[in-house]
């Protein structure tokens, strides 16, 4: 069974146990503690979750900042519309029109009445886009990797998965009840002495479960190598494209297509809610495995389908991946120009793919940095504690091709600023 601790890696931890302590509360006690932590929060302008933001989705957007009250323009750095779909002229055009032909929403799930020619044509294209024979569209990414874990494995099956697996993937595991082992990010040597042990004593179902582009770090999984190791212990191999689809690959198919793997991996699960700027998400594999998800997965089962509206804008930014490679090229450039930028003030990353961590030395108070960066009008993420350890706290930026040069040189002079500034304040500290 999966255990269960604070920090677990990547994308996944459970902020009740911090809280909590592991108490036994009742729910008004419960909902008491959580009250005083967000007080304290507001009370000391650290609390910058749910800016609301009152503009379109673009390099630049208005948010209502939580302290003023006032309306704020600010830069972008904290969005996964990698290429500007959220509001590219195609897109928008392709919603607008499914509107109009299907109206608002469907009602129902897609196994009886909610299931329109759009999202047929979008499972079709999903399917040619990754190189399967099929494809299925679930509601949420959540929903389509918690759907493929537990309607895939059974409890006497092993999966065996990296550290930095996203929360619904765990999830997943969790609601199937299936045997697990855990291996160190992107260490290989021990996932093949996991795999070595595994299929020695058993002939059951082993799978593989690894991210292409983990989100935390920036960093691609070698999957070249882990579907060598797949294909030699006979394990079926899981792969979270989510940050990697439209990214990755000589025409943006994803991590596989980056090292030469189209066809070749079991399944391949993506979201909408990263490239195509949209929500949803989606599973693609052999018309046997996507046969049977579609009446195992409780999450495609017991979920409304997607609107035609959103299933249009999907389609329409798979047009534009296919059409505009430029897009695509312009964000690696604005990638390797970020990360020259960083190195000349001294901070020394090594992005893969379109995030670029900013890891905060041990000491420095991420929350006051946040809170200027904020005031400098740069909309970036910050990951602390317990969503990563102490020592792994970070900014996490996402670069998109519509970021302009001078837009980068900003985001560098205010990263150097609050630097500086909080490295002399952790001077006087001390």
């Amino acid at each position: 069974m999966v255990t269960t601790e604070v920090y677990k890696g990547g994308e996944n931890f459970d902020l009740r146990q911090v809280l909590l302590r592991g108490r036994t509360l009742r729910l008004r006690e419960k909902t008491e503690v959580l009250g005083g932590f967000l007080a304290h929060l507001h009370e000391s302008n650290e609390n910058l979750c749910m800016r609301r933001i009152v503009s379109v989705a673009d390099r630049t957007v208005i948010v209502i900042d939580p302290i003023t009250h006032m309306r704020k323009r600010m830069l972008m750095f904290g969005s996964n519309n990698y290429l500007g779909l959220a509001n590219h002229p195609h897109v928008c055009a392709m919603a607008e029109q499914a509107i109009r032909d299907y109206g608002a929403g469907v009602g129902g799930p897609p196994l009886l009445n909610g299931y329109t020619g759009l999202h047929r044509t979008l499972e079709e294209r999903l399917a040619a886009f990754k190189g399967t024979e099929d494809a299925l569209i679930f509601s949420s990414g959540y929903g389509a990797n918690v759907g493929l874990v537990a309607g895939l494995m059974n409890p006497d099956d092993m999966v065996i998965y990296d550290a930095y697996s996203h929360a619904s993937f765990c999830d997943g595991m969790t609601l199937s009840g299936v045997q697990s082992h855990r291996f160190p990010h992107n260490d290989i040597g021990r996932l093949r002495s996991i795999l070595e042990a595994q299929r020695q004593n058993s002939s059951r179902d082993i799978f593989i479960g690894v991210e292409g582009v983990y989100s935390m770090d920036g960093d691609i999984s070698p999957l070249d190598v882990v579907a060598g190791l797949a294909a030699q212990y006979d394990a079926i191999m899981l792969v979270d494209d989510a940050h990697g689809t439209g990214v990755m690959g000589p025409t943006g198919r994803g991590t596989a297509e980056h090292f030469g793997l189209e066809g070749k991996i079991d399944v391949v699960m993506g979201t909408f809610s990263k490239v195509f700027a949209a929500t949803g998400g989606f599973v693609a594999a052999s018309k046997p495995i996507i046969d049977y998800l579609r009446y195992f997965a409780r999450s495609y089962m017991f979920s409304a389908s997607l609107p035609p509206a959103v299933i249009a804008t999907v389609l329409g930014g798979l047009d534009v991946i296919e059409r505009e490679p430029g897009l695509r090229e312009r964000l690696h450039e604005n990638v390797r120009y970020a990360v020259e930028g960083l190195h000349s003030i001294g901070i020394d990353v090594h992005p893969d793919a379109a995030i670029i961590p900013l890891r905060i030395p041990v000491g420095m108070n991420i929350r006051r940095m946040a809170f200027k960066f904020h005031s400098l009008g740069i909309f970036v993420n910050s990951v602390e504690y317990p969503a990563v350890p102490v020592s792994q706290q970070r900014f996490r930026i996402s670069l998109m091709a519509t970021h302009t040069r001078e837009d980068i040189d900003n985001l560098i002079e205010a990263i150097e600023k609050v630097w500086n500034e909080e490295t002399a304040e952790c001077g006087k500290v001390r």
